[in-house]
């Protein structure tokens, strides 16, 4: 880089430069801390700390939480729609029981199919809301709404409003951190971890947990023998010349403190980020809860136990995610729900079992909350044979953990598993439910974009304190 042309220029081209790596990731976390709002809580804060489980493609209600032996009565039956709703890929086929076996789990009797036997364990523990319903049948609008509350793109998440809102727990560690599958991201891309119009710093950081090196550009490449940690001096006094000499030029960049700072971060990474992310220092027996000696649970456990060092380390928001984008690999079961549904739920049973019991041991359930949750529900009756087309009438959400009333469960579907039909709950409810347990009234967290006042929950949305300890 040519350092003798003016020294905004050669400042701006340089931050340009680092945009995808660790230099990246530090400028976005020191920015925050002059670019969040940070606002007094309006109420006491029961949670920290927010893992949320997001089942990419559609999780079938009614073959893993949602019970409806009605359906076994009906199989066979043509009862639905005549012509193909909106949103469905195929047309309507005959009603379906679920091909899996049910029964009752704890002092709750909380129904579950026998494709989640460890979570089926915990059920005293989480409270459900059977009834979560949505404006859409299309994934990626499912998906944006699930996650930022509109069914466009341009808005902020969930993560990002909290980020905002909140600020970080810790100074070394990214705020708001994004573990997806490693097959793939899922619908909408980097769109579901977006900070919309809120400053770019507040979006999700998107960390690659099977790689070596899951903060791309931490550390110099051994191609580069110059590039050694003693030279870092050197390089840090010139910055901060050009950083002064910019400051100079532009006395109201409020941003370039943070900027500043960003190397100050950068360094704390260097020595939080390579503990942090390595798994491996756990114990084995540990590893061996969450699935790692496992090929089918590997991926989703170490993204599980990876989520858990990270909030224990001060990281306020992650999401771990299950399932890419497309037909095949994730919870979108078209063709066979017999054959589909299985793998996707051994892949994350044992991990999400293993993770909440983790939390629970290193004292973590006291202010963290965990989310289990997908972006609609499944059809009743089948498609294309054996599977199950997209419905967004019914589909169910659990949460866990600090706040919550535990063994019990708030709304209902129809009797087909259909619709919703009784304390229906949106996004929006869940999300302002979630403020509130982080001691923020969903009415009051806004930010004015293009003349309106702009918050989480649009101009909906209602706490379910039925839900609530």
């Amino acid at each position: 880089m040519n350092t003798s042309t003016s020294p905004s220029i050669s400042r701006r081209h340089f931050l340009g430069t680092l945009g995808g790596g660790f230099g990246g990731m530090a400028l976005v976390q020191l920015m925050s801390r002059d670019a969040s709002a940070v606002v007094t809580p309006h109420l006491p804060a029961k949670v920290k700390r927010i893992i949320q489980l997001f089942m990419t493609g559609g999780a079938s209600p009614m073959d893993t939480y949602d019970y409806k032996p009605v359906l076994e009565k009906l199989h066979g039956q043509m009862l639905g729609p005549k012509e193909k709703p909106e949103g469905f890929t195929a047309a309507v086929g005959a009603m379906m029981k679920s091909p899996f076996e049910f029964a009752r789990h704890g002092q709750s009797g909380r129904w579950v199919s026998n494709v989640f036997p460890e979570q089926a364990k915990l059920v005293d523990e989480m409270a459900f809301l059977m009834a979560m319903t949505t404006k859409t049948n299309v994934h990626g609008p499912g998906t944006y709404m699930m996650n930022s509350g509109f069914l466009l793109p341009g808005f902020p998440c969930m993560g990002a409003w909290i980020s905002y809102a909140l600020g970080n727990l810790t100074d070394n560690l990214p705020t708001f951190v994004v573990l997806p599958d490693t097959k793939g991201l899922p619908y909408n891309q980097r769109g579901c971890f977006s900070s919309g119009f809120l400053p770019v710093v507040h979006q999700g950081t998107v960390i690659n947990a099977a790689s070596p090196r899951p903060v791309p550009d931490l550390f110099a490449s051994d191609k580069f023998a110059f590039a050694k940690r003693e030279n870092d001096a050197a390089s840090l006094a010139m910055l901060d010349k050009m950083n002064r000499a910019h400051a100079a030029q532009h006395p109201g960049d409020s941003r370039l403190e943070a900027r500043i700072a960003s190397y100050e971060l950068a360094a704390k990474m260097q020595l939080s980020a390579p503990e942090a992310f390595d798994v491996m220092r756990e114990p084995e027996s540990v590893r061996n809860n969450y699935g790692l000696g496992n090929k089918v649970t590997e991926d989703f456990g170490r993204r599980c136990l990876l989520a858990t060092r990270l909030v224990e380390r001060g990281v306020r928001f992650v999401q771990v995610w299950s399932g890419p984008q497309g037909a095949t690999g994730n919870w979108d079961n078209h063709a066979n729900i017999l054959t589909e549904l299985p793998p996707m739920a051994v892949s994350v049973d044992q991990p999400i079992a293993a993770l909440l019991r983790d939390l629970k041991s290193r004292g973590l359930d006291k202010d963290t909350l965990v989310i289990w949750t997908t972006e609609f529900g499944r059809t009743p009756f089948a498609q294309a044979g054996q599977g199950r087309d997209h419905n967004g009438g019914s589909f169910v959400t659990w949460l866990w953990g600090a706040g919550i009333k535990a063994g019990i469960a708030h709304g209902q579907s129809d009797d087909w598993g259909y619709q919703a039909v009784e304390n229906k709950t949106y996004c929006y409810d869940l999300h302002a439910t979630v403020l509130h347990l982080l001691g923020i009234d969903h009415e009051k967290l806004t930010v004015r974009q293009n003349g309106i006042d702009r918050r989480l929950t649009d101009v909906h949305g209602h706490v379910i304190n039925e839900v609530l300890a």
